[in-house]
């Protein structure tokens, strides 16, 4: 078992015992508390003003706890180092107070700073109301923070605003003393004095009883070495980080804005490559490598070396371009494909080209070219994709579209062989000359009650464009599935038959050379294999013909 990480309250409790200046940066979100990390700072500043920002909303407890809370947990998400967050003055009583430390320490969150200063505050650089609480007040609130805590390293950090509210350097210091004794782990004394002048009176009165921490955002001039030297224990940068951001944002925007185009900007804004690494994508990499089991790949082989002539009334479009690249409404047919395939997570396809092959192109899909598709038909073009044809397999024909339902639907079959035929289409349509169609062991139960929609597997007992009309039942849509098992009887039958039927037809090809999928699926019915078959009704459509493209496109319009 590995070793049990290291709480951050007792990591920053760690580097307190350290010698050395604690060096904490403010930050908003989880992406700023990652840059802080990731430029070797000690700590993160939850930020209040810079949450606050974040939100577009006054630094002026207008975000609740909870709000606060959810930003400072993303933070600790996010980073290996502690968590320090601005509780502002608690957000309440003593009551709120002790619910807020039970919530920030169960987050994960090394310590909280709260300030003594009157609920609602408001951010200790607007100039006006700066009212503090009754010392008596804020010291009951430092001993109910101190009396919920679970963990011992967890801190409790008392913020004295006395100088910020004008109240002088000997209320600084009375304040300052009582907290000490009330518990509070350590003092952030403030200043909005443009020079360290007051904290350095202070810390010379202070005498060392605790760690002091500061805040320079007025007076920056003031290195962290000098704060050392003083002997200030923790320097905070509060809110460099969204100042920052908002200024490179606004060059950003502004120049995108004058220009028309990002180029001009690109060098000046992160790569996004640095964007991924930020997000933790690579280490999300290795991690997927290691433990993602994905399901077993299916692989997906569109014949589409036809002859243009075949296709009647496209022909004279098919004679330029490939049927898989014909454009319905915007899109290729074969990306339409491609991307219904997607969504299934179906990523691994393969086309055959012929006549004009070289025009198959589209990211994601491989394309092999059956050099003899003049005197070949799809069998062979599909054996030309041999190397494809491992575990499961997924055949479509090219002229087809559908719907991911009923891929997904033809995938859950169990058998070694499935195909997807349909019983509607022969009476809607007629029996076209070059309609493959299927006879089944179990005619359909079409137009009659089904009393359950889950019935037992019907097997085809003959597939082929020369089925007699009273054995006809469905149409085959030209998609088969194949088991790792179907792929393999089907490269086995395909051998097979090629030696066994070298110099004669073959089913309803003249010849073995000119023979279809469905004469390969009749022999092996013949043969004794068991073809399912998976019915569905809609979901799919040919693109054969001129009216069937036209109807494509039409029912397309938008998608």
């Amino acid at each position: 078992m590995s070793q049990q990480k290291e709480n951050k309250a007792s990591q920053l409790r760690k580097i307190f015992k350290k010698k050395g200046i604690i060096r904490i940066v403010g930050a908003h979100d989880g992406l700023s508390a990652k840059l802080v990390e990731k430029n070797g700072f000690d700590g993160v500043w939850a930020s209040g003003l810079e949450i606050s920002t974040s939100f577009a909303v006054p630094d002026a407890n207008i975000l609740t706890m909870s709000q606060y809370l959810e930003v400072a947990k993303t933070m600790n998400d996010a980073v290996s180092i502690p968590i320090i967050a601005d509780c502002d003055t608690g957000y309440g009583n003593s009551n709120n107070v002790m619910y807020m430390v039970k919530k920030y320490e169960s987050a994960g969150i090394a310590a909280v700073v709260i300030e003594d200063k009157q609920f609602p505050k408001v951010n200790s650089f607007i100039p006006g109301r700066q009212e503090l609480a009754p010392l008596s007040e804020f010291v009951g609130k430092i001993l109910a923070a101190k009396s919920v805590q679970e963990h011992p390293d967890f801190m409790v950090i008392a913020r004295v605003e006395a100088l910020i509210a004008g109240w002088g350097q000997e209320e600084a210091l009375r304040r300052a003393n009582a907290y000490v004794d009330a518990g509070a782990d350590a003092i952030l004394i403030h200043s909005k004095s443009k020079t360290p002048d007051e904290i350095i009176e202070f810390i010379h009165a202070w005498n060392n009883k605790s760690p002091l921490v500061v805040v320079p955002t007025t007076y920056s001039a003031v290195t962290a070495e000098e704060l050392e030297k003083l002997g200030i224990k923790m320097v905070i940068y509060a809110n460099h980080g969204i100042r920052a951001s908002i200024k490179a944002m606004e060059m950003t925007f502004s120049a995108i804005a004058a220009y028309g185009t990002t180029k001009p900007i690109e060098k000046d804004i992160a790569s996004m490559e640095e964007v991924f690494e930020l997000q933790g994508m690579s280490v999300m990499k290795l991690m997927e490598k290691k433990y993602y089991r994905p399901q077993e790949p299916i692989k997906v082989i569109i014949p589409a070396a036809g002859s243009y002539e075949d296709e009647i009334s496209l022909k004279d479009i098919m004679q330029d371009i490939p049927m898989p690249m014909i454009d319905i409404r915007g899109k290729s047919l074969l990306q339409r494909q491609q991307e219904t395939l997607n969504t299934l997570s179906i990523q691994d396809i393969t086309v055959v080209g012929g006549h004009r092959g070289d025009k198959i192109q589209l990211d994601g899909v491989a394309v092999i070219q059956n050099n003899d598709y003049k005197n070949t038909r799809d069998l062979e073009s599909i054996m030309c994709a041999r190397d494809k044809l491992e575990g499961k397999v997924l055949i479509c024909y090219s002229d087809i579209l559908f719907d991911a339902d009923v891929i997904d639907k033809l995938l859950k079959s169990m058998a070694d062989i499935s195909i997807l035929a349909d019983p509607t289409y022969v009476e809607r349509t007629g029996k076209k000359p070059d309609m493959d169609l299927v006879s089944a062991e179990s005619p359909p139960m079409l137009n009659k009650r089904r009393i359950l929609s889950v019935a037992k597997t019907n097997y085809a007992v003959k597939i082929g464009t020369d089925i007699p009309e009273e054995q006809r039942h469905y149409e085959f849509t030209g998609i088969t599935f194949l088991s790792a098992a179907g792929t393999q009887k089907i490269k086995d039958w395909y051998e097979k038959s090629k030696i066994k039927y070298a110099n004669r037809s073959f089913h309803t090809a003249p010849n073995f050379k000119q023979a279809s999928l469905t004469d390969l699926l009749q022999e092996m019915i013949d043969g004794g294999e068991k073809i399912a078959i998976v019915e569905i009704t809609s979901g799919w459509m040919e693109v054969h013909t001129m009216e069937n493209y036209k109807l494509s496109c039409d029912l397309l319009a938008g998608k």
